[in-house]
């Protein structure tokens, strides 16, 4: 039984299908107990500020983090609490299954596009107030304008990412020899399923101690822990799933995003009548610019904030390097946002859809909406999947 167990839910990967299903229920919960949304793009860029703190720069006075806010420390803000338990969570993950393999980028080239890919997808993330979590996956739940526009405008960006990617700048130079590429390896794999065990009771003991003195922080490392557990396990990348939907017409994982959002839309509604207020951004020029420039940067770098997070704890350094990108790219965003932030952004209002469309009318709208936007998905897939098919005749 335990040889089953063992098998089944800590050693095998999960289907990404109902990966992404368990992980839109689970965001509605996170939504409904600590009355945020499930993000890691505003947290990254207050580390950065806090980064600059430490060689004497105050990022607080930065009308960026003005709004979005510098106060405390990471392990007194939620999203602070949540993103270490992610990463507490894609450890277990990694060191149960004895994934942990370090590995280097085969070139240059890869490592400038984890770099430049990183910053883009930082800024623009950061532009469009959120990423591929908090202004589309659990944005859109949230019904907020904004999350649309984002939603479409990185579509094509990942769109023109992948004619981008396959410019003869960004090809790796590495020499091709028979048989599959294997990254450098500086390791030899070690079976660390122990490790797994006491990185999980280390959580465990941090949730415990957490709970005595502040519940809602202590739910945070506990969603986060999961989210990252089932991210690692069923290897969820937001960019794999649309970029792989225009090059290889696969549309599985994008149409199981979609109705994983068709569900925790309904969650987050039963909150909000409930009380809990949603998070509603600018529906501005920003989100556009933003949401196409992160589309880009995602597929450059080669991985999404999720992406990257559990890749990178696996070992493989090229996605250490798009996490940098990230903080980069975040916090260049956030000191240049006094330049242009009241123009393309808080200028405009902030639509949320039950307003302005009434409770069932908003929703009936979301709805709606999220089905054009399978509709495109399955367009996109045929598409696709024909140009393949002729290029083989």
């Amino acid at each position: 039984m335990w040889f089953h167990f063992k098998q089944k839910y800590l050693l095998q990967i999960y289907s990404p299908f109902w990966g992404v299903i368990l992980l839109a229920v689970l965001s509605a919960y996170y939504f409904g107990i600590t009355g945020t949304y499930w993000a890691v793009t505003g947290e990254f860029t207050r580390w950065g500020g806090e980064i600059l703190g430490l060689f004497g720069i105050d990022a607080s006075q930065w009308a960026y983090f003005k709004i979005i806010g510098l106060q405390g420390h990471f392990w007194q803000r939620i999203d602070g609490v949540m993103i270490i338990g992610m990463f507490l969570g894609v450890l277990v993950a990694t060191l149960l299954a004895s994934q942990f393999h370090l590995t280097l980028p085969p070139s240059k080239t890869r490592l400038f596009q984890a770099l430049i890919g990183g910053i883009l997808a930082g800024f623009g993330a950061r532009l469009g107030m959120g990423c591929n979590l908090a202004s589309f996956f659990t944005g859109i739940p949230q019904f907020s304008l904004h999350a649309w526009f984002f939603t479409f405008a990185s579509i094509l960006g990942i769109y023109c990412g992948t004619k981008i990617i396959a410019l003869k700048f960004f090809q790796s130079k590495a020499e091709l020899k028979q048989g599959a590429y294997q990254p450098k390896q500086t390791k030899k794999k070690k079976d660390t399923f122990m490790l797994g065990i006491l990185a999980f009771l280390l959580t465990i003991l941090i949730f415990i101690l957490l709970l005595q003195s502040h519940q809602t922080l202590a739910m945070a490392l506990l969603f986060g822990s999961l989210f990252g557990f089932i991210i690692s396990k069923a290897q969820i990348c937001f960019t794999s799933a649309f970029r792989d939907l225009f090059l290889l017409g696969r549309g599985v994982m994008a149409k199981a995003i979609v109705l994983g959002m068709c569900l925790s839309s309904l969650g987050v509604f039963s909150y909000i009548a409930l009380g809990v207020a949603p998070k509603i951004s600018w529906a501005g020029i920003n989100v556009v610019l933003g949401g196409f420039l992160f589309g880009i940067g995602i597929v450059i770098a080669g991985g999404c904030e999720c992406g990257w997070m559990y890749r990178a704890l696996r070992g493989q350094m090229h996605f250490v390097v798009v996490g940098i990108g990230n903080v980069i790219g975040s916090i260049s965003l956030a000191y240049l946002w006094s330049f242009f932030g009241d123009k393309i952004a808080t200028n405009f209002p902030k639509i949320n859809l039950l307003q302005s469309f009434g409770n069932y009318g908003g929703l009936a709208l979301n709805y709606f909406l999220l089905i054009l936007l399978l509709l495109l998905v399955v367009l996109i897939e045929k598409k696709a999947s024909q140009k393949i098919q002729r290029s083989f005749e």
